[in-house]
């Protein structure tokens, strides 16, 4: 497919504005008070293999407040368009929303302070949320049979959605029960699935579509994202269930799979971009480069705890990679780029020219953001790898700031659009 092809007819299946915006906004909030726990809680941050506290509620924060959430909402919007088919009613995406954003503040307040009752009711909320979001998803997906390239990564997607809600289901039961077996096992598969099988399958799906449109650049070939589906699939299933059983070689395997995958999906993004009609990338795609640089390095470091290296630090140093590196790198890259994106293509419903992106986006916020994301990156790193206090003190700082830096941008882009929309409707009644 062509990447201007995915925009024909797009404005038929554009949702109202408040129904993405609702997840970008409550993501970017989440992302907020994810720092702040973090801060706030810093003590536990050196060492963290897992229990109950701040750290496991703030990571909770960021991989359910802020990239699912993201991933919510660029989906309902974006599979309807990419796929050409309907995706379900408003009425069951806005219920998705008021069961899942307070189950995910409920569950992080519970991990926070320990509360059994606050992680089930939040915990069942969220599992609920997400279980519209994965039957509406599924539904599409039977209707689409020409989009391999997205399709495949979308149900490897869902099925990874499942096997997480269960296996999380059954790890927050077991903070009071105890009845498994290994604790840490089943964290470690619930965490490959979530990572690299939930939100990395949406993340390469939708890039095949969303990079080449972003830069005017040729279509990822169909073959290219079987190979990284076929690749990814086998790499998750060995992965996480080489964790779960507690081998590691098995586990190793899946992870060399799914590096293996990670290169051929970077070598078609890197073709199509050497393709592109804009030569100058636009400063989300900084963010973008962040994302890709460290897809393949969180890998690396996933086989060091996998051939048996000490948990501390590995395991905390391959999370922090994965959740703060690619993943929140790359979903807040798609972040700054979609909600002005959607702002642009809703701001002519009134009539008269839609607004310029350049006007919708402020670049100061998210330059702040790039700095101190990356700071927050490096600092972090190091203070996990060499055990040092004052560096995760400062990466946690830096994170903070730039964190308040893309909620400015947020709130900006939404003001500008709504002046927009003001001044539309102000020149229709005097028109």
């Amino acid at each position: 497919m062509f990447p201007g092809s995915f925009m024909m007819g797009a404005k038929d299946r554009l949702l109202p504005p408040s129904v993405p915006y609702r997840f970008f906004v409550a993501a970017v909030a989440f992302h907020l008070l994810a720092w702040v726990l973090l801060l706030v809680g810093n003590d536990g941050v050196l060492g963290f293999v897992g229990g109950q506290g701040m750290v496991l509620a703030a990571l909770h924060l960021i991989t359910l407040g802020t990239l699912a959430m993201t991933a919510m909402g660029a989906a309902i919007q974006l599979l309807p368009v990419a796929t050409r088919r309907p995706l379900g009613p408003i009425w069951a995406i806005k219920l998705m929303f008021i069961l899942y954003a307070p189950g995910v503040a409920l569950f992080a307040a519970g991990l926070a302070h320990s509360f059994a009752w606050a992680q089930h009711a939040g915990a069942t909320l969220s599992v609920a949320g997400l279980a519209i979001f994965a039957t509406l998803v599924g539904t599409n997906l039977r209707k689409v049979d020409d989009l391999p390239g997205v399709t495949r990564h979308a149900w490897l997607a869902v099925a990874s959605l499942i096997g997480l809600a269960v296996l999380g289901l059954l790890l927050v039961i077991d903070f009071t029960k105890g009845f498994l077996p290994d604790h840490m096992a089943a964290a470690a598969a619930h965490a490959a699935l979530a990572g690299y099988g939930f939100m990395g399958m949406l993340a390469l799906g939708f890039s095949y579509v969303l990079i080449p449109m972003f830069v005017l650049g040729s279509a990822v070939p169909d073959s290219v994202g079987k190979r990284t589906a076929l690749l990814s699939g086998l790499g998750l299933a060995l992965g996480a269930g080489g964790a779960l059983a507690g081998i590691g070689p098995v586990a190793a395997l899946g992870i060399i799979l799914g590096l293996a995958a990670s290169v051929i999906y970077l070598r078609g993004m890197l073709a199509s971009l050497k393709t592109r009609m804009k030569k100058r990338l636009e400063p989300f795609f900084r963010m973008v480069w962040i994302a890709w640089a460290l897809l393949p390095v969180s890998l690396l470091a996933a086989l060091a705890p996998a051939l048996g290296a000490p948990l501390d630090p590995w395991a905390g140093l391959w999370g922090f990679l994965l959740v703060f590196g690619w993943l929140l790198s790359f979903v807040t890259a798609i972040l700054q780029r979609i909600m002005p994106f959607l702002a642009s293509m809703h701001s002519s419903a009134l009539g008269g020219k839609p607004a310029l992106l350049s006007h919708l986006s402020p670049k100061l916020p998210v330059d702040i953001h790039l700095g101190c994301h990356a700071a927050a990156l490096v600092l972090v790193s190091v203070a996990i790898a060499g055990g040092w206090v004052w560096p995760m003190r400062l990466g946690l700082l830096a994170g903070l700031i730039g964190a308040i830096a893309f909620g400015v941008y947020t709130i900006e882009v939404l003001r500008r659009y709504r002046s927009h929309m003001a001044a539309a409707a102000a020149a229709n009644q005097q028109g």
